[in-house]
């Protein structure tokens, strides 16, 4: 978490602003998440579109998250704003890390074990949604939210929000280029392939740092499969469903490195802690 910047809303529809929910690299999310507070005391997390992004657009893919019920699927409770207000989603408040505050807490890229258990279970998310017809269509390291339940998709719908088919999305401010499936990027109509693309660079990420390593980089149990998911061709890539090596989920939560157990831990901490920012006093001259 961090303190909210000048620009950044002190009020999110009926909630109280109380800090940001760190989740860089900006430049390859489309949305801002805040920590808010209602009046009865209940803490969320509040989710916005980026000021350069279409609010429309964005709100029609919030809206569409929230009508979902996927396991693994950040859960979106209420869906407000519009006209003057920016629109904005809201979502159950738990301690997160996204991906990349993951690793730099880590201090570098994680474990194989923990890289080994957040594939599996972002490929059963994925095949789950596949096999009820919906692409996430959002899908990058920043959208990868690290809880102690178990990792959590935001960014429900990005590729969507960020330009209507038809229309290039390759270098748009929103989406993260390396893990932007090619057909998507020319403007095609994101599908379940484009969510295998973006699986095999969030699993490259975990495991390097970056989302377009060399294939010796890898560990040798990516190689193979973080390869397939990264072909350009749609067709050659595997399905979600093929990359579960055990179809059921292992028991326990998912293991995380100690590093990123205590920071997990101190986001809780202030955000218990955490207070109104004090309205700073107006000059007149």
């Amino acid at each position: 978490m961090e303190a909210l910047r000048p620009d950044d809303p002190v009020r999110v529809g009926a909630y109280t602003a109380l800090a940001r929910l760190v989740t860089e690299p900006e430049l390859s999310s489309p949305e801002r998440a805040f920590v808010v507070r209602s009046g009865d005391g209940h803490t969320l997390l509040a989710r916005l579109p980026r000021p350069d992004t279409d609010p429309t657009r964005w709100a029609v893919e919030a809206e569409g998250a929230r009508r979902l019920s996927i396991p693994g699927f950040q859960p979106v409770g209420e869906v407000g704003g519009g006209g003057a207000e920016l629109p904005w989603c809201t979502a159950p408040y738990g301690p997160a890390l996204s991906l990349p505050a993951a690793l730099r807490a880590h201090g570098g890229p994680l474990p194989d074990p923990v890289v080994r258990a957040l594939g599996a279970a972002l490929a059963r998310t994925l095949a789950t949604a596949h096999a009820q017809g919906v692409a996430h269509a959002g899908l990058s390291p920043a959208a990868v939210l690290l809880t102690t339940d178990g990792p959590r998709l935001s960014c429900f719908g990005a590729v969507r929000a960020a330009a209507p088919d038809g229309e290039r999305r390759s270098g748009l401010p929103a989406l993260d280029s390396g893990a932007l499936a090619p057909e998507q990027a020319a403007g095609g109509r994101p599908l379940p392939p484009g969510d295998v693309y973006a699986l095999g660079a969030v699993l490259a990420y975990a495991a390097t740092g970056h989302t377009v390593p060399e294939r010796d980089e890898l560990p040798a149990f990516l190689r193979e499969p973080v390869t397939a998911c990264l072909s350009r061709d749609p067709a050659r890539r595997p399905q979600a469903h093929q990359l579960l090596t055990h179809p059921e989920p292992a028991a326990g939560p998912m293991p995380l490195p100690a590093p990123v157990v205590v920071a997990l831990a101190r986001q809780s901490a202030g955000v218990l802690a955490a207070e109104p920012p004090v309205p700073m006093p107006r000059t007149h001259h």
